[in-house]
């Protein structure tokens, strides 16, 4: 150092042991000293006092060009700078070595070159903590699972973007409310009781269980709801985080597959039940038609013509029981799903009210299936005939088969008075008919959704704002070609 210099006048003693890496650069660009922690913090050699700043040249690291510039803003003007998490070129870890890098000048003193000092602090583990945050941040809002961080007053201080989509409130909505936003009456307070229990024992800290919660439509929604308490270092909680994970579809794949087992369990009781009845229908209609042949008398034959009426009825049930029972395998062969929806509608028209507009909409080629074609055309016929009956004859019917991804799609719409909100989930159930009492069996559609399952597709029934009822179904596409007939 030069007597006189601020370095002079800077005790050594006290500079040389900071935990801040020290640089000074005096005018026009000379590194003039340093002190150990410099060399340590940045790694560079010690060879560098002396060299010229300006032909250091790099494109980052704590001597990137920005660096430099302002090393000459504040030796040209006094001008100081700052720059954070800047990577260190010269240290190498696992991750990177990070560096705070502050330009400071010296106040000007006449005669002496102006002075500047580059000031290096290591934040390698700070930037390491936010980089965490991010990663747990963007975590949380990636997550398919609702999740929300309350206060510990239980306050909503943030919650995911899967909150928002399951539960339809906005996050500006959420927060500063509680989570009792969602919470549904049907759930018991003794869960709740429970669960705060759980929380606030510094022993356990968290609580997991399934509950039902209400979203922004009313809607109930099974969860799988797990809380846990956060605690701060002297052990009070500041935070609790929830997660639920949305067991509606789960539900929804539970009740089918219970409804499947019910449908075959019924199939099963049918086929018994019919064999059963065929035998005494059979009997009852010898003894009627041995007595008509008997006895003439005009009385006795009317009350006869009203026995073997009912006893037809009563065959006709037998026969659906029967035709519910069997659930043959489908014999498969390559269809296009436009033939076989046209061949259901030509199959009807003669057979029905002429009164009934027909609008067929399709696509300009084939949509291929795999399938049992008189099958499935069973499905359509009824779903067509439950159309025209529900339109008495008369309206506008509309079918129209398109692909949809990977699905092809055919849906049947009547202009009838729809489907009431309380038939409507319990519309494929076996024996269960909106029909007149002796009008219908309540298996058609129930048989319809056994076909379509054993087909590997779907069939849902909906009311159409503007129509009546509508009824889709939903098979898997065939990726290959079928000439159009």
């Amino acid at each position: 150092m030069e007597p006189g210099s601020i370095e002079g006048e800077l005790s050594v003693a006290a500079f040389l042991n900071l935990p801040i890496g020290l640089a000074v650069i005096t005018a026009p660009g000379a590194i003039t000293w340093a002190n150990p922690a410099y060399f340590e913090l940045s790694g560079r050699d010690p060879g560098i006092v002396g060299q010229n700043y300006h032909q250091i040249l790099e494109e980052s690291g704590s001597w990137s060009s920005e660096i430099g510039a302002a090393v000459d803003a504040a030796l040209r003007s006094g001008t100081p700078a700052s720059f954070r998490s800047v990577r260190a070129r010269y240290r190498h870890a696992p991750g990177g070595v990070f560096l705070d890098v502050d330009v400071r000048p010296f106040p000007p003193r006449p005669g002496v070159s102006a002075q500047a000092v580059l000031m290096i602090r290591d934040v390698t583990e700070r930037v390491e903590e936010e980089r965490r945050s991010r990663l747990f941040y963007e975590s949380f809002r990636s997550s398919t699972n609702a999740m929300q961080l309350t206060d510990s007053k239980g306050v909503m201080v943030d919650v995911n973007p899967a909150f928002e989509r399951i539960y339809g409130y906005s996050r500006a909505e959420c927060i500063g409310r509680k989570p009792n936003l969602v919470r549904s009456k049907h759930t018991p307070p003794d869960v709740y009781e429970k669960m705060w229990a759980d929380l606030r024992d510094p022993q356990r800290g968290y609580w997991s269980g399934e509950i039902l919660n209400r979203d922004r439509k009313g809607r109930e929604r099974p969860v799988l709801l797990s809380i846990t308490a956060i605690r701060i270092g002297t052990g009070e909680v500041s935070h609790y985080l929830g997660v639920a994970v949305d067991l509606s579809e789960q539900r929804g794949w539970e009740l089918r597959a219970a409804h499947a087992d019910k449908l075959a369990s019924v199939g099963q009781l049918a086929a018994g039940v019919a064999h059963e009845i065929n035998t005494p229908l059979a009997n009852v209609m010898l003894v009627a038609e041995s007595i008509r042949r008997r006895n003439a008398d005009p009385w006795v034959a009317a009350r006869l013509e009203t026995m073997t009426q009912q006893v037809d009825v009563a065959a006709r049930i037998v026969r659906s029981l029967l035709d519910f029972a069997r659930r043959e395998e489908p014999h498969v062969d390559q269809l296009d799903l436009v033939a076989v929806a046209k061949d259901s509608v030509n199959f009807l028209k003669g057979k029905q009210s002429a009164d009934v507009e027909i609008t067929e909409v399709y696509p300009a080629g084939p949509v291929p299936i795999t399938g049992d074609r008189g099958q499935l055309m069973q499905v359509l016929t009824n779903i067509l005939n439950n159309a025209y009956d529900a339109m008495e004859g008369r309206g506008t019917l509309r079918i129209s088969v398109r692909r949809q991804g990977t699905r092809a799609e055919i849906e049947i719409v009547d202009h009838g008075p729809g489907i009431s909100g309380e038939a409507l989930p319990h519309i494929f159930e076996p024996f269960y008919t909106t029909k007149a009492e002796g009008a219908g069996t309540g298996l058609g559609l129930a048989i319809c959704h056994g076909i379509v399952q054993s087909h590997h597709g779907s069939i849902t029934a909906r009311n159409v704002p503007g129509a009546g009822a509508g009824f889709l179904v939903s098979l898997p596409i065939l990726e290959t070609t079928i000439s159009a007939a």
